[in-house]
């Protein structure tokens, strides 16, 4: 298992979140809840890429980047210069899941691919940010 770096593609749509912390609620019958947190790391952050008009050269290096990584079990790791470029640094440190979340991007489905144009796709990509042990 290792990190292998995503192409160098910058999306022209992205949707991000956060995930969740483990917890369970538990509800009284008077509507009291208590909250109880059994750990202080998120986990299934969650990001949806869509690459539009990008060239079928370009959709192909993230299939084969897909195969790659299913195949030995790897994770993606993005930089600012593709998947985070555009977003403010602050964003950009989430999407890359950098500062000690320890999350790392695993494809959560296949990426799927529409031919617009001969020669030209849109490529979507979605991942979740799962909490692997290290």
């Amino acid at each position: 298992m290792a990190a292998v770096a995503f192409p160098a593609l910058i999306p022209s749509g992205r949707r991000y979140s956060p995930g969740f912390y483990p917890q369970a609620e538990f509800k009284a019958l008077n509507g009291a809840t208590t909250t109880l947190r059994y750990g202080n790391r998120r986990f299934d952050a969650e990001l949806d890429l869509t690459f539009e008009n990008i060239t079928d050269t370009q959709a192909a290096s993230v299939l084969k980047l897909y195969e790659d990584t299913m195949v030995a079990d790897d994770w993606v790791t993005f930089t600012t210069s593709d998947v985070a470029g555009g977003a403010s640094s602050a964003l950009a440190n989430y999407i890359r899941e950098v500062g000690g979340s320890n999350l790392r991007w695993r494809f959560a489905e296949p990426p799927g691919v529409d031919s617009v144009l001969p020669g030209m796709s849109t490529l979507q990509c979605r991942f979740i940010g799962r909490l692997d042990p290290t």
